[in-house]
């Protein structure tokens, strides 16, 4: 079943469009990784289909619902997280959850079973009379994980769900989700700054300036620059760039850790691979490694930027 359905949407802030002309569908059971760069429209986009804020134009659904013509009907089923920690400092885990659960009308006799079950869950039992003042960043990220998850909704809106914090935390984080859809079967629509995450989606959307630009699984957004990337390693660091930068058939220069991203133009890989590495060793570079490599989500974000 389609979960959620968004027609031509579209969303300004006075002379500032944020949101212009989108088309996306998530099915039940899938993640769909919502990727741009800061002012692409992601957090606009979140709560538009929540209904925090009100299209100019278009549409969209909750599992057929319109949320603009039934918005409590639709919010009820909607989980949503936010960026930014929004629960409440001076009271408990449990007394967050047993709030959130009330304001979607969960009766005592749900509510108390349901609290357990999702504190469970994202391993904050043992934490249930802890303020969530005196939370670590990753437990409060799970707290609202918890309060999104307490109705039981069918729909999952995560905002940038594991900004700020560690690689562990941010792996335990996704675990969870993976569990949820697994285990729920509920939609999730996540966005992300990193691709390392957007790689784990079903399907990824990368948004710029409000507008969708491509759509498809990672591995296929991925096969846009198949054939088109070499990695390049050498010393010194400094000149190694600055000579690949300069050669005619390379489009970009990216760095990754201790090597180089190449992105270079369609059909000419073969003949930078036989020709830079003499051009380097001209130039006094000492040229460690240098081949063909299976092209990143982050090179295909660069590319899409650049277009």
């Amino acid at each position: 079943m389609t979960a959620i359905t968004v027609e031509n949407l579209h969303k300004s802030f006075g002379s500032s469009q944020a949101v212009a002309g989108l088309n996306l569908t998530v099915q039940e059971g899938e993640i769909y990784g919502l990727v741009g760069p800061d002012g692409a429209g992601k957090t606009t986009t979140m709560r538009l289909i929540c209904g925090g804020f009100q299209a100019d134009q278009g549409s969209v659904s909750i599992r057929g619902c319109d949320v603009a013509k039934y918005p409590e009907e639709a919010r009820a089923q909607i989980g949503y997280l936010a960026q930014r920690f929004s629960l409440y400092g001076d009271l408990t885990v449990m007394e967050n959850l047993r709030f959130f659960a009330e304001m979607h009308d969960r009766q005592t006799t749900a509510w108390k079973s349901r609290t357990q079950e999702v504190l469970a869950f994202v391993g904050l039992a043992e934490f249930a009379d802890r303020l969530a003042d005196h939370l670590s960043g990753g437990m409060k990220q799970k707290l609202g994980l918890a309060t999104a998850l307490v109705h039981r909704p069918r729909v999952l809106l995560l905002d940038e769900p594991t900004g700020g914090v560690d690689p562990v935390t941010r792996q335990d984080f996704w675990q969870l989700i993976i569990r949820i859809v697994s285990q729920e079967g509920v939609a999730v629509l996540i966005s992300t700054p990193y691709m390392d995450e957007a790689a784990r989606c079903t399907r990824v959307g990368f948004i710029h300036r409000g507008r969708m630009i491509v759509e498809d699984t990672p591995g296929q957004v991925a096969a846009r620059l198949n054939g088109r990337i070499l990695e390049l390693a050498g010393e010194p660091r400094e000149a190694l760039r600055r000579v690949a930068t300069s050669a005619t058939d390379v489009e970009d220069v990216q760095v990754f850790g201790d090597r180089l991203h190449l992105r270079v133009k369609v059909g000419k890989a073969d003949r930078v691979l036989a020709q830079l590495p003499q051009t380097l060793q001209t130039q006094g570079v000492t040229v460690q490694r240098i081949r063909s490599i299976p092209a990143t989500l982050e090179d295909v974000f660069i590319e899409l930027l650049e277009s």
